[in-house]
């Protein structure tokens, strides 16, 4: 069925009307009709790989994997409230492949002194889990037995709520959680709080970073701490990185870790396919890395070796983990874009069967 018609001479009268009431309106009133949104950021994340993995015990495997994407949401509520939400692929290893919530946080900014986040994201921990597998140096992230070895929701996260602020060189922060993931107390409440200096450039807001590739020169220490039941874990963590003459880039990055009876990697002993529980572990990696300064088509080409060494203590026995990790990465556009080869290689004391070596190509892009 057509509309019913309309003739030109109604269509002028109602013009008519309709600007004389217009004109007759405040000008408040209209203003007041504009729909006003406020800023919203949108962005995403895609890391995938083709690695060839040599076990010391099982069959070669090569294999191409979309290892995560990200999708990233936030934007100002009022000019002190704002929501961060971002969501994670990820394919799982010994877990089915999901789509997970990792950050939905409502951020309170009253100034750089003070400010609350409530929801669920990174706790105070270790600067590796401030950073995450996007902002890392080097593509092997969480390999080692040492770094981001503390308990975690998802991805890292915590449910809680945490006050943090900056004090000159100073970044202090300090939360209580509900922690199921990987905590072995029985406590349903986490606490945890760090302490970071900075004694040369800053690094404004709470997440950090393992390199900005020149753009800061940095001299970090911090200090980080989690106890649940009577359980704990803490970390030291140290960042050095420096533009040179030349316009090359030097990092040395630093971790020593404590897991006891709380947190920790599993357990990398298992009996018919159950973890053996321990009791606790500790170890410590040194990572350096450094950005030729020469300009090579669209990038510039990074190297990188990281050595980490970990304890497992089983009361009974100990497990010593040894872990070296080679890269050589064409740096397009730092985090947003860049292609990496990479070595991995593992291996255990006692030799259990579980040593393993990898190697394989990386691709990450940001927008």
């Amino acid at each position: 069925m057509r509309p019913p018609s309309i003739n030109c001479r109604t269509t002028a009268g109602l013009r008519v009307v309709a600007m004389g009431a217009l004109a007759a309106l405040p000008a408040s009133n209209l203003l007041a009709a504009e729909v006003d949104l406020p800023p919203v950021s949108v962005g995403a994340g895609v890391r995938s790989s083709f690695t060839y993995s040599d076990p010391d015990f099982g069959d070669e495997v090569s294999d191409f994997e979309l290892n995560s994407a990200r999708i990233y949401i936030s934007g100002k509520v009022t000019e002190n409230i704002s929501l961060m939400f971002n969501t994670d692929y990820n394919a799982g290893g010994a877990t089915p492949e999901s789509v997970r919530v990792i950050d939905a946080v409502a951020q309170f900014s009253f100034s750089d002194e003070f400010n609350i986040w409530a929801g669920r994201f990174l706790p105070p921990s270790d600067r590796a889990n401030l950073y995450g597998p996007y902002y890392a140096n080097h593509w092997g992230v969480y390999r080692d037995g040492v770094q981001d070895g503390y308990p975690f929701e998802t991805e890292g996260r915590n449910d809680g709520v945490m006050y943090w602020g900056q004090f000159g060189i100073a970044k202090v922060s300090a939360g209580a959680f509900d922690v199921q993931g990987l905590t072995k107390g029985s406590s349903d409440v986490l606490y945890a709080g760090r302490v970071q200096l900075d004694f040369w450039d800053p690094e404004s807001g709470y997440y950090l970073n393992s390199t900005y590739y020149g753009e800061k020169d940095l001299l970090a220490v911090g200090v980080a701490a989690q106890t649940a039941a009577g359980d704990n874990a803490y970390s030291v963590d140290f960042l050095l990185e420096k533009k040179l003459a030349n316009s090359g880039v030097v990092t040395i990055e630093a971790e020593y870790a404590k897991y006891d009876g709380l947190g920790g990697y599993p357990s990398p002993v298992s009996n018919i396919n159950v973890p053996i529980p321990y009791d606790s572990s500790d170890g410590y990696y040194l990572l350096g890395a450094y950005v030729f300064p020469q300009t090579v088509g669209i990038g510039k080409f990074q190297v990188l070796a990281k050595y980490g060494e970990a304890t497992y203590d089983y009361g009974f026995a100990e497990l010593d983990q040894t872990t070296s990790e080679l890269n050589l990465t064409y740096l397009i556009k730092d985090f947003n874009a860049r292609v990496t080869l990479f070595y991995i290689d593992s291996s255990f004391d006692p030799n259990l069967g579980l040593d393993g070596k990898q190697m394989g190509v990386g691709l990450q892009v940001q927008i």
